[in-house]
């Protein structure tokens, strides 16, 4: 689930390994740049932890990052 904390949503995905999680963070790079709205995340093995905000409006959480954190959701495929 999705949570919002110091002025960003978060939330962290688990895979089976390490290919699961960066084929999934392949299929959000590509949604992300179709959106022109990029997500700030860090990936350790089979963890893959993302922050959205929107650095145009003073990196706050706007409607630009629901719609993100939607998309994220229908990718996500846990093992």
């Amino acid at each position: 689930m999705w949570q919002e904390k110091d002025h960003q949503l978060h939330r962290a995905f688990r895979f089976a390994d390490f290919k699961e999680a960066f084929a999934f963070m392949t299929k959000v790079a590509l949604v992300a740049e179709k959106m022109d709205h990029h997500p700030t995340w860090t990936n350790t093995y089979n963890q893959v932890d993302m922050y959205l905000s929107t650095h145009s409006a003073g990196n706050v959480v706007t409607e630009k990052d629901h719609q993100l954190a939607a998309a994220v959701d229908k990718l996500y495929e846990p093992s």
